[in-house]
């Protein structure tokens, strides 16, 4: 049934982004959860009820004890950001869709952030231009195909650097930068070599895909390889994002990439 409806509306996009835009205004209505954390959220009832990404959250809590300033790349409707902010700590957020937007801006708000944080209405790439995005929520990708995201669910972006959007803001302090770009990574870090380089240098938790999620007729993230790379060749280490922090080498990426070795998720740490 679902199937027949996507061909439906697939047919029809105005009557699609009517839809969209409908529970988009029934939803703004919605009122805060308190979160067991203290803090209230709207925009995601799983965020907000503490059973979305347990285990990534808990890494997350860790690290930020120790930290002075978050960085979060795709932020979404605030989730992590309002871990940060809870905990005291800076925070500059980047999201690029209205949407998801709103609920930032709305949750920072709420929970009086209002001056504690920095928000950038942008995607981030190699540099500064206007791009197509597809898909919103949680899986927006700049990637086209992405998650079979219908071509017609697209709007554009204004991009910038991580270079430009942090500046010196990360000189001296220790910070943690979480990226979550659906398929996006690789050019993320095309506009970040002043970032990586940064010090002290920043310890990075980024989804990293290998197969899924992926357009139509792609089997393994074609940038899989060359993001770990990336970070690899400025003097970095990777680990599994998880309790065990199992260190990824070059060897386990390759393997992975040719089906040889299963990798129990896509969040990596790079420190």
């Amino acid at each position: 049934m679902r199937k027949v409806l996507r061909v439906l509306l697939g047919r029809f996009p105005w009557l699609l982004m009517f839809l969209r835009n409908a529970r988009d205004l029934a939803v703004q209505r919605q009122s805060p959860i308190k979160t067991p954390w203290g803090f209230s959220l709207v925009g995601h009832q799983a965020m907000a009820e503490g059973t979305f990404e347990p285990e990534e959250t808990k890494v997350v809590r860790e690290f930020l004890t120790e930290m002075d300033i978050m960085v979060n790349v795709g932020a979404n409707v605030g989730y992590y950001c309002c871990h940060a902010l809870s905990m005291e700590k800076q925070v500059i957020a980047v999201e690029p869709i209205a949407r998801n937007l709103h609920y930032l801006l709305r949750n920072i708000r709420n929970n009086g952030w209002s001056r504690q944080a920095q928000i950038f209405p942008v995607a981030l790439g190699s540099g500064n231009d206007i791009l197509e995005m597809w898909g919103g929520g949680t899986g927006a990708s700049l990637v086209k195909g992405w998650a079979s995201i219908p071509e017609s669910y697209v709007t554009q972006v204004p991009t910038l650097t991580l270079d430009r959007v942090v500046g010196g803001e990360l000189e001296g302090k220790r910070a943690l930068i979480l990226v979550d770009i659906e398929g996006a990574e690789l050019i993320m870090l095309q506009g970040a070599a002043r970032t990586l380089t940064s010090d002290p240098r920043p310890i990075w938790m980024v989804e990293i895909s290998l197969a899924e999620h992926q357009p139509d007729g792609v089997s393994v993230n074609p940038n899989f390889r060359k993001t770990f790379e990336t970070f690899f060749d400025q003097g970095y280490r990777a680990f599994i994002a998880d309790e065990s922090m199992q260190e990824i080498t070059m060897e386990v990426v390759d393997s992975a990439a040719k089906g040889e070795q299963y990798l129990s998720t896509h969040n990596f740490i790079f420190r």
